[in-house]
């Protein structure tokens, strides 16, 4: 049987969603999905199912959650950057490896305030380290390096709203 990757759970909320089904639960390889719709939405309240992750103890990451596509617009603020100031430009950064954010949310670099960030500038990382935090729902998802390397930049402010596929990270894979 085939493994579900993040796009058969967005189709799978997307088909809930739309379908107007109030309950889905869903159980393949020891990883159960359920997801619910919340009661009768009132004017100018958003329709968004909540989702409940349950996997058994050996697996350690969490399925990204996502919101339907027919949702309304969300307007969110581009997060601004400085400009390299040293002739740099995108091309420079072609011999690195981007790591991008796997859902909406916001974003933390630690797990509390006054705990010290995951990864900062210059850290070594391997594979599935645990790199920064993403609350979406009122979940914290930890989440994990898809590559070994050096952190080479911090592309997002600590605590700010992200986008799916935002880049976070810079690293250096060598």
């Amino acid at each position: 049987m085939k493994k579900m990757n993040l796009e058969d759970i967005q189709e799978l909320i997307k088909f809930v969603a739309k379908s107007g089904a109030t309950e889905v639960d869903l159980e393949i390889d020891n990883i159960k999905i359920s997801i619910k719709s919340p009661a009768k939405k009132k004017r100018g309240e958003v329709d968004v199912p909540n989702i409940i992750h349950q996997a058994p103890a050996q697996i350690v990451t969490q399925a990204p959650v996502s919101v339907p596509a027919d949702t309304p617009h969300i307007e969110t603020v581009p997060i601004e950057t400085s400009p390299e100031k040293e002739g740099g430009n995108e091309e420079d950064n072609s011999n690195y490896f981007t790591i991008k954010s796997s859902m909406i949310g916001t974003f933390y670099r630690s797990s509390s305030p006054e705990n010290p960030s995951f990864v900062n500038v210059g850290d070594t990382i391997k594979e599935g380290d645990t790199i920064c935090i993403i609350e979406a729902m009122k979940l914290f998802n930890e989440i994990e390096s898809e590559v070994s390397g050096t952190i080479i930049k911090v592309l997002v402010d600590d605590a700010t709203p992200i986008e799916f596929d935002q880049p976070l990270f810079l690293v250096d894979p060598s």
